[in-house]
């Protein structure tokens, strides 16, 4: 199961990668042709979209890592096990919102399946999917991180993430 995750972490991060240059050549292609008046209107409307796959995605590539924002400014005067419970909490709440996220995010991917784009025919729905996609994946990392907070709640000497 892990080396099954670890494959999915890794084609996530090499997606967003790609989509990521691919999105920098894309608005740098578009600026270049409108200076020699060259209008191309699909290219802004797939580096939206690459926009969306790639915050997305790049947020939970994020969160897996430990790179977001965290406050500790009250917890770091608890005890560490006091912090771990904390910490618990606060990833619990996380695991909810993004399956209620998750869950309205894929009504929305339904009820916009036949929305297209003004200059590409694909559904408007893949940009909605990219936020089910990601709230999936960073309720699946978010798990990992319960069941290792969990596992490892006696080592006092482990440092505590910044809640």
């Amino acid at each position: 199961m892990k080396k099954i995750y670890a494959y999915f972490c890794k084609a996530e991060t090499a997606f967003c990668f790609a989509g990521f240059i691919l999105l920098v050549i894309l608005v740098f292609a578009s600026a270049i042709l409108r200076f020699l008046r060259i209008s191309m209107s699909w290219n802004i409307d797939l580096a939206m979209l690459l926009l969306a796959w790639t915050a997305f995605l790049g947020a939970d590539i994020a969160w897996r890592n430990g790179q977001l924002i965290g406050i500790d400014i009250v917890t770091r005067f608890f005890p560490k096990k006091i912090q771990k419970i904390i910490l618990i909490l606060v990833y619990a709440i996380i695991l909810a919102t993004t399956i209620i996220i998750c869950i309205y995010g894929a009504r929305l991917v339904w009820v916009e399946r036949l929305r297209t784009y003004q200059s590409m025919p694909i559904p408007y729905s893949l940009v909605s999917l990219s936020l089910v996609v990601s709230t999936f994946s960073m309720s699946i990392s978010t798990v990992v991180k319960i069941k290792d907070c969990i596992v490892h709640f006696n080592d006092i000497e482990k440092n505590v993430e910044a809640v």
